[in-house]
């Protein structure tokens, strides 16, 4: 069983596995070890990965790329409509105001959401680990930004499902880096010393990320993290482009930024420029061949230039860096070292901001590329049972600050921050209200300028109602953020209190989180309190009270008893009563799920057919271009005048056919239109096999028949060597090697006899088969080894009448003539005395 993690990139993915020897990076089946998030759509298949961006530029409309920032968004989100406005590709806006992505797929036209385009780009993943495995794949870790919100999340994790991936958590990719480093040190401080402190600065196509994190033996705990979702390295290549497109307006007359197929081939050639940038300060040229107009088009940049350009994108930068070390609370002496990853880190520039904000010459200790990915392929096999790994503790947290809103009582609204940013997740808190009926929870991030829509969800707690005497019942709520950073409400429940009919000592327990007592800050409304978990609350309170509690995740039995001894009818016993909660959030539901799952397993289906019809095709092709080129050439002579040129005309048909009927038919025309050419193909390449096999056959048959001969010629001439053997077996021996030489001669003559392209008599199987029988008749003879000679016993010697009369005895030795007593008893062991 084997174990993956999948850092899934705005520009590229990798997965690495979790191997007994230790973690390894899978490479693809164009043999890189980065596959581009790209999905291309064809009138038969789709086209996923390294494919489907090599023809990014011949089927602009049909490729998508980029949709890693659309997942968990809707369609109006300023976020997405700056993405659109730079896409190829058409996208509407949905019936439920998500994105949707126009295709041209199957000869028509359909819409696919980011959800189904990733999950595409999962299928390819999954496909290729298990092609590099030889076993299946279904446990995964994936990293995910850590500024990624909740929805954004769930949409991760309804992709991931539709691919058929089994989530064992969405990590951090902050979190995973920090991971994929510590887990390696041997020389980290104690539980009870000081930690070290580490900075991890992650700049990638299209963000960057900063993280602090504190490292102790065994542990990690992430102090701070910072993000710009919305600067990476694409962001230094438009700005590149944008110069280039300028200079190109004024000098050639031409707009690159008005034709998207222009466009995309200047970002590709900025961005090989700004790679060759990182390592030279000189000019360096652009030359592209028809960009435009059927013109050559060619300028030059330098690093100062660039930099001088890019001084608004480095000052985000630099705030991104800043604010990170402000939120950690800790002082430049105080951080150890400074890793960075992510390709677009490796700009010079950047690495001097980097260095002025910390001061200290930032490390390259991981894999710049590869860092996330191993860093999920460690928690996914700490998180796997089949796996044991060395035991690592993993603190993550929230990016943000989640609250809950209710209405009281009394309507009026009430809220509380449950979660403030940077808190400690996995996570539980149990709050407790007080309430006559249902009510709903509304779960929202606390800043909502930095959201479009900032409600994660809304909560409803069913089946309250007011107690016997018509009071407030007293319903504990569990909200929790899990391991995949999702905040739920896991549990609601309340404590009843039931009259008794029978006179009996009753004990109920229920099964609840052993929960260590905290408080948080003041809530906002008035009419509510914290309430302090070792102090009762009066039944009839008509205050809206809570309680927050963290939870350690260890199940304990709670007891409610009633008065000891013998009770009588009509006492009141306690009884904890689960709530049914209602929950509207955004993710896709049970119905809508099942129906993605099923859509994509129909896709990764047809494209396996068509991949089997594809390849079918190609095989003719193939055969056509091999024997036609070789009739000519090596299987000249091997093939008659005529033969030669009806297959010619054969070859000829079956390549136009190829190209004009036979261009989309099923599988199995392939396949019989390949088996039709080899009937005439293949004898021509077996007789020239058997040409060159047959005069190696015969000469190994004839080597052992020469050395038959030369035994049984040694053998009548009375060497000692062979003097062992039967005279008969030799003779039968001589027969057989006659008739054996008989054979070769005539065969040989008839070989000689037959043209070329003619097909033999007898193959070198034939002739191989024929050695074998020699050799199984003929080795048991010559070969038969010489029997040892025989060695004479000495004659026995005479035995003396006592030593006679001593042999005699039945039951062993005697002393002076009677038998000696055999002693039963063990010797006794000796003893130390002190």
């Amino acid at each position: 069983m084997s174990v993956i993690g999948i850092d899934f990139g705005n520009d590229g993915c990798y997965i690495a596995v979790a191997r007994q020897g230790g973690i390894e990076t899978i490479a693809n089946d164009y043999s890189l070890r980065s596959t581009p998030s790209c999905v291309a759509f064809g009138e038969k298949n789709r086209v996923l990965g390294v494919a489907a961006k090599n023809q990014m530029t011949t089927n602009m409309k049909n490729t998508i790329h980029s949709f890693k920032r659309m997942l968990g968004r809707q369609f109006r989100d300023p976020k997405v409509q700056a993405e659109i406005s730079s896409f190829p590709f058409r996208v509407v806006e949905l019936p439920d105001r998500g994105v949707g992505i126009v295709v041209q797929y199957l000869n028509e036209e359909q819409i696919f959401t980011p959800i189904q385009i990733t999950a595409m780009l999962f299928s390819k993943l999954k496909l290729t680990a298990e092609q590099a495995l030889g076993i299946k794949v279904n446990d995964v870790v994936i990293g995910v930004p850590c500024y990624f919100t909740d929805a954004e999340r769930r949409a991760m994790l309804d992709a991931a499902i539709t691919a058929g991936l089994n989530v064992l958590r969405l990590f951090n990719e902050t979190t995973a880096t920090a991971l994929a480093y510590g887990i390696y040190k041997q020389d980290l401080p104690g539980p009870e010393e000081k930690p070290r402190n580490v900075v991890f600065v992650d700049c990638g196509n299209s963000n960057i990320q900063v993280s602090v994190v504190a490292f102790n033996k065994g542990k990690l705990k992430m102090l701070a993290t910072a993000a710009d979702a919305n600067l990476g390295g694409r962001d230094f290549d438009r700005l590149m482009a944008h110069h280039f497109a300028m200079e190109f307006k004024s000098k050639y007359k031409i707009d690159a930024t008005g034709n998207p197929r222009a466009w995309l081939r200047l970002c590709t050639e900025v961005e090989k420029l700004k790679k060759q940038m990182s390592a030279n300060s000189t000019d360096l040229p652009i030359n592209i061949e028809c960009f435009m107009d059927d013109k050559d088009v060619s300028a030059k940049l330098n690093r100062a230039t660039m930099e001088e350009m890019a001084a608004p994108l480095l000052k985000r930068v630099e705030s991104t860096l800043q604010h990170c070390l402000q939120d950690s609370s800790l002082k430049l002496d105080d951080i150890s070292s400074v890793e960075i990853v992510g390709g677009s880190t490796r700009i010079p520039s950047i690495k001097l901001l980097i260095e002025k904000v910390f001061n200290k010459v930032p490390s390259t200790t991981l894999n710049q590329d590869e860092a996330v990915a191993r860093g999920c392929a460690l928690q996914c096999a700490m998180l796997s049972p089949a796996f044991k790994v060395r035991e690592f503790s993993v603190t993550d947290v929230q990016p943000y600050s989640i609250r809950l809103v209710w209405q009281d009582e009394s309507g009026q609204e009430g809220d509380m921050e449950v979660f403030p940013k940077n808190h400690q997740v996995p996570f539980s808190k149990m709050l407790t209200f007080y309430r006559r009926e249902p009510f709903t929870l509304q779960a929202q991030y606390t800043v909502p300028s930095t959201f479009p829509d900032p409600i994660i969800g809304h909560y409803t707690v069913e089946s309250v109602a007011p107690g016997p005497e018509g009071e407030c019942q007293k319903v504990k709520v569990k909200v929790r953020v899990n391991l995949h950073g999702l905040f739920t409400v896991a549990s609601a429940s309340l404590t009843e209190k039931r009259e008794t009919i029978e006179e009996s000592q009753e004990i109920m327990e229920t099964e609840d989180k052993q929960d260590k007592a905290s408080t948080d800050g003041p809530v906002n409304n008035q009419d509510s309190k914290v309430e302090n978990h070792s102090t009762p609350a009066e039944e009839g309170s008509q205050q809206e009270k809570m309680e927050t509690e963290k939870s350690t995740e260890t199940p304990t039995p709670t007891k409610v008893t009633k008065n000891e001894g013998n009770e009588k009818k009509g006492k009141k016993v306690l009884k904890t009563v689960e709530l049914p909660i209602k929950e509207v959030i955004k993710s896709l539901n049970a119905a809508d799920l099942n129906s993605l799952v099923e859509r994509e397993s129909q896709m990764v289906q047809a494209d396996k057919l068509e991949n089997d019809r594809i390849n079918a095709k190609n095989a003719v092709e193939e055969y056509v271009y091999d024997v036609r080129s070789r009739i000519y050439d090596d299987l000249e002579q091997y093939i008659s005048p005529s033969d030669r040129e009806k297959l010619s005309h054969q070859l000829e048909d079956t390549e136009t056919w190829l190209y004009e009927e036979g261009e989309d038919c099923n599988k199995q025309v392939y396949l019989d239109k390949l088996a039709e050419l080899k009937k005439q193909g293949e004898p021509i390449k077996g007789r020239r096999r058997e040409r060159e096999e047959l005069p190696a056959a015969f000469e190994s048959l004839l080597s052992s028949v020469q050395l038959a001969r030369k035994a049984t010629e040694q053998f009548n001439q009375g060497d000692e060597k062979y003097n062992h053997l039967d005279g008969a077996q030799v003779e039968k021996v001589e027969k057989v090697i006659v008739e054996k030489q008989e054979w070769v001669d005539k065969n040989l003559g008839v070989i000689t006899a037959t043209a070329l392209h003619v097909d033999l008599p007898i193959t070198a199987s034939q002739v191989r088969s024929e050695k074998s029988s020699f050799d199984a008749l003929v080795n048991p003879i010559i070969n038969k080894p010489k029997p040892k000679p025989k060695v004479e016993e000495p004659p026995p010697a005479e035995k003396k009448e006592g030593d006679k009369a001593e042999d005699e005895q039945p039951n062993g030795p005697k002393i002076n003539g009677q038998e000696q007593e055999q002693s039963n008893e063990k010797p006794t062991e000796p003893m130390d005395v002190d």
